[in-house]
């Protein structure tokens, strides 16, 4: 797929840009984000290079992770990165960073809730998932306000810095936004006790 370009009331979700290296580079120095995120530790100058030059144009050109950079949409600094990963038969998987200094505006919330109706939209998401270390209060609470459900913790959920760590799951379906489903959805009904089947 060829990159494009997404709008909200205040922000633009671009491409990223051999450009935006120092940018990459200056706000991936933050330890809440070597911490949080499977960013390099120590990140460096040539970790920004590898991801704006090799890592995010395959995943746009073989389809498998769109990368995109966040700014305001009436000019400035970059000041988040998100994106979307296949995790194939229709599931896709979120991540997002965003600058120190940007925290508490609700510039992340915005971006991933427009990243959300995209993958729903256009890209026939039937599930969208969101997964962070336990503990990651930040990013479960930007997913929340988005509208994931979690639906619990994970032991070795995820592999972060070479370590197995327990991760949060939680999930945004079409219906959660009021679209329809590429596929139709039949949930599993509350059974009471007496109805459980019986072990064998």
């Amino acid at each position: 797929m060829d990159p494009i370009t997404l709008t909200t009331d205040r922000l633009r979700l671009r491409n990223f840009v051999p450009e935006d290296v120092d940018a990459v580079y200056a706000i991936c120095q933050d330890p809440d984000i070597r911490r949080w995120t499977v960013v390099p530790d120590p990140y460096t100058r040539q970790d920004a290079e590898l991801f704006l030059n090799r890592l995010v144009p395959d995943g746009w050109r073989e389809d498998t992770e769109y990368a995109f950079a966040v700014e305001p949409l009436a000019g400035g600094p970059l000041l988040a990165a998100v994106s979307l990963t296949s995790r194939g038969m229709g599931v896709w998987e979120v991540g997002y960073w965003l600058a120190g200094e940007h925290r508490g505006s609700g510039y992340m919330t915005e971006t991933v809730r427009a990243v959300a109706h995209w993958a729903f939209t256009g890209l026939g998401c039937t599930r969208l998932v969101w997964r962070a270390e336990v503990g990651n209060t930040g990013s479960r609470a930007v997913a929340e306000r988005v509208g994931f459900v979690v639906e619990g913790a994970q032991r070795a959920g995820l592999t972060n810095k070479g370590t197995l760590r327990d991760s949060w799951i939680a999930a945004l379906l079409p219906s959660d936004f009021g679209l329809p489903s590429p596929l139709p959805y039949l949930p599993a009904r509350d059974l009471p006790a007496d109805d459980l089947p019986s072990p064998l």
